[in-house]
């Protein structure tokens, strides 16, 4: 008889970036991707936060294996630190283009992966680098092909 679980606590996941210069990461986050805005928080001495929604989120573990494999993948050569973001929208060329124009440095054009999603690498402000990533499969077919490759919910 298997164990009953407790029901989850965890309701979301926030990433908490330090960004040296506030304004040009929210008009980069907020305005050229497109993060809408839940909150904005200003406190003594200057202090500011701006919570944007970024969508459903996960928590992606990948041994160092792994890691190489996308980078290599994605952009065919060691480029991500120890911990990169990923952004899924609807069309990762339009995205990426619109987040160079917005003063983001592309590392690596939309490429096709194995997995069939097509992902961008990208280093933003506030010292991220982010892979913009859209699914090329229907949602039904990437829930049939589970475990084939890296993961349907892999941005990499």
């Amino acid at each position: 008889m298997a164990a009953e679980h407790p029901a989850p606590v965890v309701r979301q996941l926030r990433l908490v970036v330090e960004a040296d210069d506030y304004e040009a990461a929210v008009a980069f986050f907020r305005d050229a991707l497109g993060l809408p805005e839940e909150a904005e928080f200003v406190g003594d001495g200057d202090a500011r936060v701006m919570i944007l929604d970024a969508g459903r989120a996960t928590l992606e573990l990948a041994n160092p294996a792994q890691k190489r494999m996308i980078d290599e993948v994605e952009v065919g050569r060691q480029v991500a630190p120890r911990m990169r973001v990923a952004f899924e929208v609807d069309d990762a060329e339009a995205t990426t283009s619109r987040l160079v124009a917005a003063g983001a440095s592309e590392v690596a054009p939309p490429t096709r992966t194995p997995w069939d999603s097509l992902n961008s690498r990208i280093d933003a402000p506030a010292g991220l680098h982010i892979t913009v990533f859209q699914e090329l499969l229907t949602p039904d077919v990437r829930a049939g092909t589970r475990g084939a490759e890296p993961g349907p919910d892999s941005d990499n």
